[in-house]
This record gives structure tokens, sequence and C-alpha cells, in this order.
């Protein structure tokens, strides 16, 4: 192509670019992508049945040559022949039957989805030390298989719960903590709207037969003492009205106190996270009563 110069010469001294059209602060992948493969791609189960699948070729290798023996032998040794073949039938039931016990113990493990923001999330720390991974190894210690998915977005609201959940839920879930609000009463949203997406969430979680723990929030008291007291009295009201389990305050013990919370005096810090954890693990242990009735 033929060059073409410019009289005079231009010289760029900045670019613009548009606005990006997300969030530019680089966050730490929530455990629900990092997590989603890997349970599915090698369970207890398929390495128990390469272990009996071993052991039955063994059996029935060691059952041909039996067949093998002469005759002549057949004759003299016949009953320790038999007794030996009776024997590698048991053992080969004895595999097949040895897959089963093991099946049942990873179908034992229940699947929890923590549905919330930054508080869930586990904002400003690792995420071996979020709130989802503090109650997996809670519950963990106290005998109980479980897998906490976490499913926190920071600032995120009540609308924002709404709009992800049947996304979420594709992985399949058998209880669901609801820890929302938050960022609804910091920005002074209608108390109703609250209760309606709360309800939405409720409902369909419901639907889908998954048990429910819903946790309790608070407004800031700089909107007033009624704008507070109708805004905490949606998480009682929905609890009663849906019968399902509730905790009544997610910051319990830890909300207004220095050194339980990071600089910024909202979130939880690693000894915060494990008074939240300490206070909700009974009411998770009353949901999961509710799992095992399904």
């Amino acid at each position: 192509p033929p060059l073409i110069l410019s009289s005079p010469a231009i010289t760029i001294s900045k670019d613009v670019f548009p606005e990006p059209l997300g969030p530019i602060t680089l966050t730490a992948s929530p455990d629900l992508m990092v997590r989603l493969i890997s349970r599915k791609i090698l369970t207890l189960p398929a390495l128990l049945f390469r272990v009996s699948l071993t052991l039955f070729s063994l059996i029935i290798t060691s059952s041909f040559l039996v067949m093998l023996v002469p005759n002549s032998l057949r004759n003299r040794y016949g009953n320790a022949i038999n007794l030996v073949n009776d024997l590698l039938v048991l053992l080969m039931l004895g595999g097949f039957v040895s897959i089963s016990p093991g099946a049942a113990k990873a179908t034992d493990m229940v699947r929890i989805l923590a549905l919330g923001d930054s508080l869930t999330a586990g904002y400003g720390l690792p995420q071996k030390d979020s709130f989802p991974s503090q109650l997996e190894r809670a519950l963990l210690n106290k005998g109980i298989s479980a897998k906490v998915t976490n499913g926190g977005v920071s600032g995120d609201t009540s609308a924002g719960g709404v709009s992800r959940l049947d996304w979420l839920l594709s992985e399949g879930f058998d209880g669901v903590i609801i820890e929302l609000g938050a960022n609804d009463g910091l920005r002074g949203l209608e108390p109703k709207e609250t209760q309606k997406n709360l309800n939405s969430i409720i409902n369909l979680l419901k639907q889908k037969n998954i048990a429910v723990l819903l946790t309790g929030m608070q407004a800031p008291p700089n909107l007033g003492s009624d704008y507070g007291k109708e805004f905490t009295e949606i998480f009682s009201y929905l609890a009663t009205k849906h019968k399902i389990v509730f905790f009544p305050f997610f910051l319990e013990g830890v909300a207004t106190v220095v050194e339980l919370n990071q600089k910024d005096g909202i979130h939880p810090n690693l000894k915060g996270v494990e008074v939240i954890v300490k206070n909700i693990l009974p009411y998770v242990e009353e949901m999961l009563m509710n799992v095992k009735r399904r």
C-alpha cells in the first residue's frame, strides 16, 4: 500500500480508553469455582471399585488355575481343592460387598452453600480463613463430613442473591446458609424490598427441598431507630413464617469489638470469624438435622 505521511507530523500525547465494564480490583476466586471440578474427578467409591476389581481379577485367575489341576491330583486331594474353590467364591462375594460401604460413606458428605456478601466471602482474609472454610473445619472436628462452598460476593445485596441463586444451585446442595442484608442496610434500602428478596430466596430453596439457615442482620444506628427496628424484624418474621432455622445476628459478639475486626471496623479478622463460627455452629447442626429428615 502507498505510504501516507501527515503534514505537519502529529505527536500522540495520550490515549483515552473507555471505562471498564466490570470491577478492576483483583479478588480471590470463590471456592465454588476452584472446587467445582475436583470433587467429581476422583471419589472414594471409584478408588474402592478399582481395588475390588483387582481382587476380582486375582480370584478369577486363581479359580482358573484350580480348574487346571490334573485329575490324578483331584482324586487324591479332591476335598482340599473343593474347599479352596469355595473359599475363593466367598472372597469374590466379599470383594463385591466391600464396594457398598465405601460408596455409602462418600454419599454421607453433606453439601452446604454459604450464600452471602463480603462477610461470607472473606473480605481481607485468605480463603482458608474465610467463614465457609473455617465452618467446614469446625464441622469436621465434630465428626461431620461436610463440604461448605463459598457463595459470598463482596458488596452483594439481597437482590444480587436472588439473581445468582439459580446458577449457584446447579451444583447441588443439601443446605444453604443465607447471610444477606448487610449491604441493604448500609445503603438504606427499603426494608420491604429486602424482605421480598429474601422471601424469594427461601421459597426457591424450599421448592428444591433444600434445608435453610437464615442469619439476621442489623442496620447501622445512624439510619434511625425506626428504620433499624423495621429492618431487624425482617429476618425473625421470615424465619417464623417459613419455619426455618434462625441465627438472630450473624455478627453477634464480633460487631464493634476492635480486636475482632479489621482496620475498617466492619469486616471480621481471623479471630472474629472464629467467634462467628463458634456461635453459629449449633444452628448449622440443627439445619443438618433437617437435612437428614428429608
